[in-house]
């Protein structure tokens, strides 16, 4: 297969980048779409040019760090998945692709298509734990968690945090994000203390790192890898009422109605 990219180069995140146009041939249906990035570094570097800067980890769609948009969509092509995921038969021979890095303001280019998303990791650290000792291992049965709950629990700790939902919303929201961290804490019992300041931090922590808010588009649906849905955006917004009319003195920012 033979294919024409046109991949973003940018230097830093304050210079001015660009589009450059490469042809790359003799790729296997078979071959990853970043298994495809790496061939084309390697004729880049045989030809005495920069290899083109990219994120990437375990290939394996669990870390989400490969963090690019393909023709416009986030991690390109396909429901469900990663980049890496992403097999080069989802093109047709002869086509041309657009690679880019994730848009959001949240999100500046630290070189090329690899992105700084650490606005998601200082989300985390503002509330998406829970401090309370759990002692000893407890006895499996001592805390009855539901069956129903567990399993929301669990679709919602899924997220790995890629940051897709954030790159395909237009109002470049981390509602998604968010709300999937908290939902998968508030839900059990272990996360209740902390149940109403979790989720009045996150949210103004979300809003400090200039995201925008829910506007029901469904886009960050869409593009989720692991296909986490916006109903957790409406649990989060009902726990953020809730939470302020409780303590009201650590009430910051606003939410959208759902």
């Amino acid at each position: 297969m033979k294919f024409t990219l046109h991949v973003w180069r940018q230097e830093d995140s304050n210079s001015k980048g660009h589009l450059e146009r490469h042809e790359i041939d003799g790729i296997s249906d078979d071959m990853s779409f970043l298994e495809m990035m790496d061939l084309l570094n390697e004729q880049l570097i045989s030809q005495g040019k920069d290899a083109i800067t990219f994120d990437s980890d375990c290939r394996e769609g669990i870390c989400g760090a490969c963090s690019l948009a393909i023709n416009g969509r986030p991690h390109g092509p396909g429901k469900g998945c990663t980049t890496c995921q992403v097999r080069m038969r989802s093109f047709k021979d002869g086509d041309e692709i657009w690679v880019e890095p994730f848009r959001n303001g949240s999100f500046p280019v630290v070189k090329d298509l690899m992105v700084d998303r650490s606005a998601l990791d200082r989300i985390i650290q503002s509330g998406g734990y829970i401090n309370v000792h759990s002692g000893p291992k407890p006895e499996p049965n001592s805390i009855p968690v539901s069956h129903i709950v567990a399993e929301e629990a669990m679709d919602a700790s899924a997220c790995i945090g890629c940051g897709a939902c954030v790159a395909a919303c237009p109002n470049g929201a981390g509602m998604l994000f968010s709300s999937a961290k908290i939902a998968h804490l508030g839900l059990l019992p272990q996360g209740q203390p902390e149940r109403h300041s979790r989720v009045l931090n996150m949210v103004h922590q979300m809003e400090e790192e200039g995201m925008g808010a829910c506007t029901n588009h469904a886009e960050c649906q869409d593009a989720c890898p692991k296909e986490i849905s916006i109903a957790f955006i409406s649990r989060m917004n009902r726990d953020y009422v809730k939470a302020s009319l409780i303590e009201p003195d650590k009430r910051r920012g606003t939410l959208s109605n759902q």
